[in-house]
């Protein structure tokens, strides 16, 4: 039997995390990869009324679990009501979205194994402050098409938006 990878014991603080703003998404990266040995990711988004992410999918099983707000949340051919409390696990390979439907929703998201988390790294403008972005001024410029879906496949992530 092959033993498990060493993962280093991991004290983290949403105050002192890395912090990045992506459209209109506060992103606060509590557990990396290279963190965990590439074990899991946990991150914090704060978003805004609308924000949400288009459909996707990736090679890692994600958790989300909704702190506080109200999400609209599609997974395969199901969409579900999502309130504070709610945790839903999305299966790896399964296409998901989801639409904040409260003024602001705060989630924590879970993958395993990590890899996503490079891709807001990579697409996301460092935060100014621990708030939600102002409207137009978080992203970083933007990546060519190319660019854009080799990072994807990279980080484990297919968005059939991006392949047409």
């Amino acid at each position: 039997m092959q033993a498990e990878p060493l993962i280093p014991p991991l004290v983290a603080s949403r105050d002192d995390a890395p912090a990045y703003w992506q459209g209109d998404i506060l992103w606060l990266m509590l557990a990396t990869g290279a963190q965990t040995n590439g074990q899991y990711a946990l991150l914090e988004q704060l978003c805004r009324e609308g924000s949400g992410p288009g459909p996707h999918q990736h090679t890692q099983h994600e958790a989300l679990y909704l702190m506080e707000g109200t999400a609209e949340i599609h997974i395969g051919n199901q969409t579900v009501q999502a309130k504070a409390g709610a945790v839903v696990f999305i299966p790896r390979h399964t296409t998901h979205s989801f639409r904040i439907t409260s003024p602001v929703a705060r989630l924590l998201n879970t993958y395993a194994p990590a890899g996503f988390e490079e891709f807001v790294q990579q697409t996301a403008a460092p935060a100014a402050a621990r708030t939600l972005p102002p409207p137009g001024q978080a992203d970083k410029p933007q990546l060519p098409k190319d660019q854009l879906v080799a990072l994807a496949a990279k980080c484990g992530m297919t968005m059939p938006e991006l392949e047409k």
